[in-house]
């Protein structure tokens, strides 16, 4: 049981305080609302280049990493499809430290043309080398788009062009600022050794004053339901041929959700997993093969990903894949395996949440779903998932007009 407090500034801002005085340190935790979904579909890569330009320089504050440094602390950031974190760790006696920068970044940042030049830059060069000029680097991007065609999943966080950050202009960048990186779209997370009336007084002189600006209310595009099977067959200078499927599957908190999760386990969680066994140690088709979702709060996908012996065939893959599914889809699993999933996904929860770090982040997480308290609730919803469920959420998912399918072919 994960315990917290939680208050609401009059400018919207959430606050979570989880207490633990085992630990000398203290987490500062700022989620904002907003992710690579949020972006207009020509102008992509904006949420993830702000996770850049915040480390920029803000009003009062030409330097973020440096006073957090003299103080103890360490930072980092990541975005995502959903949403945007940036959190940092250091001495709780020095906490405030976190709370004045945090404060200055979110009240705005030092626009201007230099830093958005540099950090451009460096979103551009990030783009170049890890997705352009990387092996199988652009596989998720073709993917995507083959498995949406209206909703903005269809993009990477990183941007669906590197044309849209390296055109981006300093209106565009103050703009998308306005509009999302308010007290009424954030979330903070305080943990470790802190008390909560402390962190109240932190919040109110450090963020109450803050404009509240405008509650940004989704109204993004639902992805119809697909009626025919997508197929993309490439070729590309890569050392092995690889192997991508998709299903689309239900949304963050939908039933269907943790039944998916659960079969992805039964599927490719491991060595004596379905899929490692019969595809890798038994008929040698694939070297690795893995099976997983990604967490997406829409309706999301569900994955079978792998590179190929030498030699072997994607068809013969494609059709082994097939074979393992189907068998999922007729037989019922048994309640050993079932449960087996159900404990390994119990510890993988219990651990995650061993650090006070990863317990800020939960619990920023679970309130931007709508409950932070699901946190301590969610996993009675894996142990809800019954045989019968498995079964019949395998025969929604794994249809033929569900899937979409990525041969990625070696040149050599």
């Amino acid at each position: 049981m994960i315990t917290y407090n939680r208050f609401v500034l009059d400018n919207g801002l959430r606050v979570l305080v989880h207490e633990d005085d085992s630990t000398p340190m203290a987490v500062v935790n700022v989620m904002y609302d907003v992710g690579a979904r949020d972006e207009d579909a020509n102008r992509t890569g904006f949420a993830h280049l702000f996770e850049h330009l915040m480390f920029g320089g803000s009003i009062h504050i030409p330097d973020y990493d440096e006073p957090l440094q003299k103080a103890g602390g360490e930072n980092n950031a990541f975005t995502t499809n959903d949403l945007t974190n940036y959190y940092c760790q250091l001495p709780a006696q020095n906490i405030e430290t976190a709370f004045w920068l945090e404060s200055d970044r979110m009240l705005s940042l030092a626009f201007s043309k230099k830093s958005l030049n540099v950090q451009r830059k460096v979103v551009c060069e990030e783009f170049k080398e890890h997705y352009i000029n990387q092996p199988y680097g652009d596989a998720w991007h073709k993917m995507r788009e083959l498995a949406y065609e209206v909703h903005p999943y269809r993009w990477m966080t990183i941007g669906k062009e590197l044309s849209h950050i390296e055109t981006a202009e300093l209106s565009d960048v103050k703009s998308f600022f306005f509009k999302h990186y308010r007290p009424v779209n954030a979330i903070i997370v305080v943990a470790g050794n802190v008390k909560t009336e402390e962190v109240k007084r932190l919040s109110e002189k450090w963020f109450g004053n803050i404009p509240m600006g405008d509650k940004y209310i989704r109204n993004l595009p639902k992805e119809p339901v697909q009626a025919a099977a997508r197929m993309l067959d490439i070729e590309a200078d890569v050392p092995l041929d690889a192997f991508y499927k998709t299903w689309h599957m239900p949304a963050r908190l939908e039933k269907g959700y943790y039944v998916a999760e659960l079969i992805t386990e039964i599927l490719g969680g491991g060595a004596s997993s379905r899929l490692y066994h019969s595809l890798v140690k038994e008929q040698q088709l694939f070297s690795n093969i893995s099976c997983y979702q990604f967490g997406s709060i829409d309706e999301g996908l569900l994955t079978i990903e792998g590179k190929l012996v030498k030699g072997k065939k994607l068809e013969e893959a494609d059709a082994a894949v097939e074979a393992v599914l189907e068998k999922i889809k007729l037989d019922k699993v048994v309640d050993t395996e079932l449960m087996k999933v159900k404990n390994k996904t119990e510890s993988l929860i219990a651990f995650e949440d061993m650090s006070v770090m990863n317990r800020a982040a939960s619990l920023a997480n679970y309130e931007l779903l709508g409950n932070a308290n699901l946190m301590n609730e969610e996993m009675e919803r894996f142990l809800d998932v019954s045989a019968e469920d498995v079964y019949t959420w395998s025969n929604k998912i794994f249809t033929r007009e569900n899937s979409n399918t990525l041969f990625y072919r070696s040149k050599n």
